[in-house]
């Protein structure tokens, strides 16, 4: 099944985005979240919001994690590179994620606070990230374990 880009902005990435916000399947409702969120970023910061939103998903990308194999009964936890789609789909996954667990403001407002505290390199998803690739530096020692 292939995607479609968005129709406001012509964007893949974009659309997958839409895609990851929508719940149970009301992609209309999902499409409306995420537009204003990028309009309120637009009036914020002044910048075109497919840059911000770009720079975000870039910075909150994980280069390294941790994969669990188990070996003669342990479980180690072996640290592997993340490929490109997966580094897209975890950095959409945590913004939304952190987005989603603010409370007191609409989705639109805590998806834009998310998207521009990601894009300047700070917020709580960007703290994910570090734990991260913080867990897959300390589990150095078993990456001869990987395949």
């Amino acid at each position: 099944m292939s995607i479609n880009p968005d129709p406001k902005y012509n964007n893949l990435v974009v659309q997958k985005f839409i895609n990851q916000t929508m719940r149970r399947g009301k992609k209309t409702l999902a499409q409306k979240i995420v537009y204003n969120a990028f309009s309120i970023i637009q009036e914020q910061t002044k910048k075109n919001p497919l840059e911000v939103f770009s720079k975000a998903l870039k910075n909150a990308s994980p280069r390294m994690e941790t994969k669990p194999k188990r070996v003669g009964g342990a479980t180690y936890q072996v640290p592997t590179e993340v490929k490109g789609e997966r580094q897209e789909t975890l950095a959409m996954r945590w913004i939304l994620e952190t987005a989603r667990s603010k409370k007191g403001k609409s989705m639109e407002e805590k998806l834009a606070e998310e998207l521009i505290l990601a894009s300047k390199n700070e917020g709580a998803a960007i703290r994910k990230k570090i734990n991260v690739e913080r867990m897959a530096e300390a589990n150095k020692a078993f990456a001869h374990l990987a395949r």
